[in-house]
C-alpha cells in the first residue's frame, strides 16, 4: 500500500497539470470582474456624492428665493398704503399697492376672507390657487405653491392678510415658474443622473437620465418651506459583490491575480516533482484503516445536504420591532422600523400561518404611499418563500383588496397600507381564512420570526397581477342605483381612493366633483384623515361654492367616511350610524347592530326604537369584524367612520360602498340630503380628542384612570379604557392602539351637562398628572 500511493498521487498530478492553465485563467477572469465591478461602485459613490450635492444646492437656493418671495409679500403687506386700504375696506386699492414695483410678478391681489372672487373664477382659475389660499387660512402663515394658470405652471406665494392683529382677508402674488426653476436650470450636474423639482404628483423640470425618473423617489428631499421637493436618482449598478466596495474589490482583484500567477507559473512546477506523502498515512495497516469511519452516504447524507440548503435559503436574521405589531393591524415607520426586509420576513410569517391553515393563494394590494412598491416587493418575496402564491392587485384602496379575497376566492389578503398616518408610516392589514388578525393573531406573525417557526416552500410559489377595479365597480353598481341624481363633492385627500371613489359614486348615478383626487403618497393638501373636523374645511367651502348636495371624504385607503353636509355640519359617524341603521332594520327586524365605545349614547335608543339589538364593543376594525362574525350582526360602525355591512356586502369596513349607500337612502328621501342628516338625533358633543400620553404609553395611564377615578352616581363600562355614562351624557378616556396618544370624548344633552361631565373628567385626570394637555 505504501507504495501504490504515492504512484497514484503522481498519475492525479499528471492528470490535473494540463487543467492548470484553465482553471489560471478562470481566476483571472474573476479577478478581472471584480476590479470590473470595483470601478463600477467607485464611479457609483463619485455620482451619488455629485447628484447629493447638486441635489442639496438646488435645495438650498431654492427654498431661499422662495421664502424670500415670501418674506417680501408679507413686509408689503405691512406698508402704509397697504394697510390705509385694508383699514378702509379697499381690496382692490390695496391690490393695486401690493403690487407696485414688484420684479417677475405676474399678478397680486387681496382677497376678501371669503374668496368669493377666486371661487366663482373656478374652474378657469384651477383648484392649486385656491388650495393655498385655503392653507393660507387654516394654518394662518404663508403659503407656497406651483398652480397652473391658462394651463402653465406659476409660482403662487401667498399669506394672511391683516389690518393690525386682525386678519381680514388673504393676498397671493404670481411669478412665472422660472422663479422656482432657476436654480436648478443652473446648476451643474452629470447626464447619467437626474434630478427633478416636484410638487405632488407633478414634475415642474427635470434634469439628466429621464429614464431614472421613477426610481428618483428614493433619495427626494422636501425644499423647507414649501410643498416642493428634489428628487435624485443615479444609475443602478447592482449589488456590490460579496458586500464589498470600490477599495475592497480592487484588493480582492489583485490578490486573486496573484493566485492565478501561481496557478499558472510556480504550481505546475510542484506537481512535476511529485506530491509529498505523509510517511504515517503510506505505512497504515489494514487494522488501522478498518477503523477509520467512513464517509456519511445514502439518506443521513442527503438528510444533511438539505438542512444546509435550507439554512442557506434562509433570510439572513433581521432586528424587528415587537411595537409595530399593534392590536389591529401591522404599522410602523419607513426606515426606522419598517423596511422591505421587514415585510419579507412578515410575508414569511403570514404564509407560514397559511400554510398550517391549508391556505395557498393571497390577494395583496396597496396605497398611494411611495414606500409602497419596495414594501410590496419585500411582502411578495416572503409569501413567496413560504410556498404561497400571490395576486397582486396593484395600487388599490384597502376595501378594494378586502374585496379580491372574495371575489378572488382566496380568503386571504393583505392590504399594505399606512391608513391615514403620515407619509412616512406604513403597514399591513392581514386577512387569513376569512378572518382580520387581530390582537394575539397579530403578536402570533411576530413570535413565529423571533422563535424561527417559520417555513420555507422547497420552491417559490406563484406570481400573478390582476387588475379587479372594473369587477368591484361592477358589483356595486348592479346593486345599488340612485333614485334621483345628487350632485356630491368628493374628497380623497389625495389618498387611494381618489380614483375609483368617483368611479363607483358616478356608476349609481351621482354628479361628482373631485377634490383631491390625484394619487399622491405626500399627502400635499391635507391629512387624509376624515375624522378631523380641520381637514374638512375644504371639503365645505367646495360643496357650499358649487351648492352641491353634499360633500363625501375618504380616508388615505378609502376604508373609512366622512360626510358633510352644504350648510357646513359635520355629520359625525355615529349619526351617520343611526341613518344606516334604520334602512337595514327595514328589511331585517330584530338585527344585532354594532357600535364602538366612542358612539353617542342616543345611538342604542335610536336602534331599539328602529326594532333593532343594539350591541357596544371595543374600538378597532379587526375587533369589530371579529365580534360582527360571532354575534352575526347585520351592520356595525365606528366613530372613526369605519362602517361594516353585512347585508348586500361581504361584513368588511369600506368607505366607498358605505359612501354608495349613504347617497342611496339620500336619494329615496324627498327631503335635501341637508336636512335629512340635520334630522338625525343630535345633541352635543366634542370630536375625538387626543392627548399626548405621559411617557408614550397609554395603556397604563388608562389602567392608572381606571383604578383610581371616582364617578359618582354613574355607570361605567370597561369594554375599552373607561367609558361613564350619566342620564345626560357620557365621557370616555382610551388608550390608542395605533399611536402613542389617549383618546377622549364627550357627549351630552345639553351645553351645560357637557360642561359638567368635562369639569368631572378634567379634575380627575389632572389629579393623575398635572401636566396632562388636555385642551378642554
Amino acid at each position: 500500500m505504501s507504495e501504490n500511493q504515492p504512484h497514484k498521487a503522481r498519475q492525479l498530478a499528471a492528470q490535473l497539470r494540463p487543467l492548470l492553465p484553465l482553471i489560471a485563467a478562470l481566476i483571472a477572469v474573476l479577478a478581472v470582474w471584480l476590479a470590473w465591478n470595483g470601478w463600477k461602485q467607485t464611479q457609483d459613490g463619485v455620482r451619488r456624492t455629485s447628484v447629493t450635492t447638486a441635489r442639496d444646492t438646488t435645495v438650498e437656493h431654492t427654498a431661499s428665493s422662495l421664502n424670500g418671495e415670501a418674506r417680501r409679500l408679507q413686509e408689503r403687506l405691512a406698508t402704509e398704503s397697504v394697510q390705509t386700504a385694508l383699514g378702509a375696506g379697499d381690496f382692490d386699492a390695496a391690490s393695486r399697492a401690493l403690487a407696485e414695483e414688484w420684479p417677475q410678478l405676474e399678478h397680486a391681489q387681496i382677497l376678501p376672507l371669503d374668496m368669493g372672487d377666486a371661487y366663482r373664477a373656478l374652474p378657469d382659475t384651477g383648484f392649486g390657487l385656491l388650495a393655498a389660499l385655503e392653507a393660507v387660512l387654516v394654518d394662518n402663515k404663508p403659503a407656497i405653491r406651483v398652480s397652473l394658470h391658462d394651463g402653465a405652471p406659476t409660482l403662487v406665494v401667498a399669506a394672511p392678510a391683516s389690518k393690525g392683529d386682525e386678519v381680514v382677508g388673504v393676498a397671493y402674488a404670481r411669478f412665472p415658474a422660472s422663479r422656482v426653476t432657476n436654480a436648478l436650470e443652473s446648476i451643474p450636474i452629470d447626464d447619467s443622473t437626474y434630478l427633478a423639482l416636484r410638487q405632488g404628483g407633478f414634475t415642474l423640470l427635470e434634469r439628466g437620465d429621464a429614464r431614472q425618473t421613477e426610481a428618483a423617489e428614493r433619495m427626494a428631499v422636501p425644499v423647507p418651506g414649501t410643498d416642493l421637493r428634489v428628487a435624485a436618482a443615479v444609475p443602478h449598478v447592482g449589488q456590490a459583490p460579496f458586500g464589498l466596495t470600490g477599495i475592497p474589490l480592487f484588493a480582492v482583484s489583485l490578490l486573486l491575480l496573484l493566485l492565478a500567477y501561481l496557478v499558472w507559473r510556480w504550481l505546475p512546477t510542484r506537481l512535476a516533482t511529485g506530491p509529498v506523502v505523509d510517511e504515517a498515512e503510506a505505512t497504515q495497516t489494514l487494522a488501522e484503516a478498518l477503523t477509520v469511519p467512513p464517509p456519511e452516504t445514502g439518506a443521513g447524507h442527503e438528510a444533511v445536504a438539505a438542512k444546509a440548503r435550507e439554512a442557506d435559503a434562509r433570510p439572513a436574521p433581521i432586528a424587528i420591532d415587537k411595537g409595530i405589531f399593534r392590536a389591529y393591524d401591522i404599522r410602523g415607520v419607513v426606515g426606522q422600523s419598517l423596511d422591505a426586509g421587514v415585510a419579507e420576513m412578515i410575508g414569511l410569517s403570514v404564509g407560514s400561518l397559511m400554510r398550517e391553515k391549508d391556505l395557498t393563494d393571497i390577494v395583496v394590494g396597496r396605497d398611494g404611499r411611495l414606500s409602497g412598491p419596495d414594501m410590496v416587493a419585500g411582502l411578495v418575496q416572503g409569501l413567496r418563500k413560504a410556498g404561497r402564491n400571490v395576486i397582486d392587485i396593484g395600487m388599490a384602496p384597502t376595501p378594494v383588496v378586502y374585496f379580491g379575497a372574495y371575489h378572488l376566492r382566496t380568503g386571504c389578503c393583505i392590504s399594505v397600507t399606512g391608513s391615514h398616518n403620515p407619509p412616512d408610516y406604513n403597514g399591513f392589514k392581514i386577512v387569513v381564512g376569512g378572518e382580520t388578525l387581530s390582537g394575539e393573531t397579530i403578536t402570533d406573525l411576530y413570535k413565529r420570526i423571533a422563535d424561527d417557526r417559520l417555513h420555507l416552500a422547497p420552491s417559490l410559489g406563484g406570481h400573478s397581477e390582476r387588475d379587479i377595479s372594473d369587477d368591484y365597480v361592477r358589483r356595486i353598481a348592479d346593486d345599488v342605483q340612485l333614485a334621483r341624481p345628487l350632485k356630491v363633492v368628493v374628497d380623497a385627500g389625495n389618498g387611494v381612493a381618489g380614483e375609483i371613489g368617483p368611479r363607483v359614486l358616478e356608476a349609481i348615478g351621482a354628479e361628482v366633483i373631485q377634490l383631491f383626487c390625484e394619487i399622491d403618497g405626500t399627502f400635499p393638501n391635507h391629512h387624509p384623515d376624515p375624522s378631523e373636523p380641520h381637514n374638512l374645511i375644504d371639503l365645505i367651502g367646495t360643496v357650499q361654492r358649487f351648492d352641491a348636495d353634499l360633500g363625501i371624504a375618504f380616508d388615505g385607503d378609502g376604508d373609512r367616511l366622512g360626510v358633510v353636509t352644504k350648510d357646513g355640519q359635520n355629520i359625525f359617524p355615529d349619526r351617520l350610524l343611526m341613518l344606516f341603521a334604520a334602512d337595514v332594520l327595514d328589511r331585517n327586524p330584530g338585527a344585532v347592530i354594532l357600535f364602538d365605545v366612542k358612539c353617542t349614547g342616543r345611538l342604542p335608543g335610536h336602534i331599539l326604537r328602529n326594532g333593532g339589538s343594539p350591541l357596544m364593543w371595543k374600538t378597532g376594525h379587526s375587533l369589530i369584524k371579529a365580534k360582527m362574525r360571532e354575534v352575526e350582526a347585520e351592520l356595525a360602525g365606528e366613530m372613526s367612520g369605519h362602517f361594516f355591512f353585512a347585508e348586500r356586502w361581504y361584513g368588511f369596513d369600506d368607505g366607498i360602498y358605505a359612501a354608495a349607500r349613504l347617497l342611496e337612502i339620500l336619494a329615496m328621501d324627498p327631503q335635501s340630503p341637508s336636512d335629512a342628516l340635520n334630522a338625525l338625533p343630535a345633541g352635543v358633543s366634542t370630536p375625538e380628542i387626543k392627548v399626548p400620553a405621559p411617557n408614550d404609553d397609554p395603556h397604563s395611564f388608562v389602567e392608572t384612570f381606571r383604578a383610581r377615578a371616582k364617578f359618582e352616581g354613574a355607570r361605567l363600562s370597561t369594554i375599552d379604557g373607561l367609558r361613564v355614562d350619566w342620564n345626560d351624557g357620557w365621557g370616555l378616556v382610551r388608550a390608542s392602539n395605533t399611536t402613542p396618544i389617549l383618546v377622549l370624548r364627550f357627549d351630552a344633552d345639553s351645553e351645560d351637562a357637557l360642561r359638567r361631565i368635562q369639569d368631572d373628567f378634567r379634575a380627575q385626570l389632572l389629579a393623575i398628572d398635572p401636566e396632562l394637555p388636555l385642551g378642554f
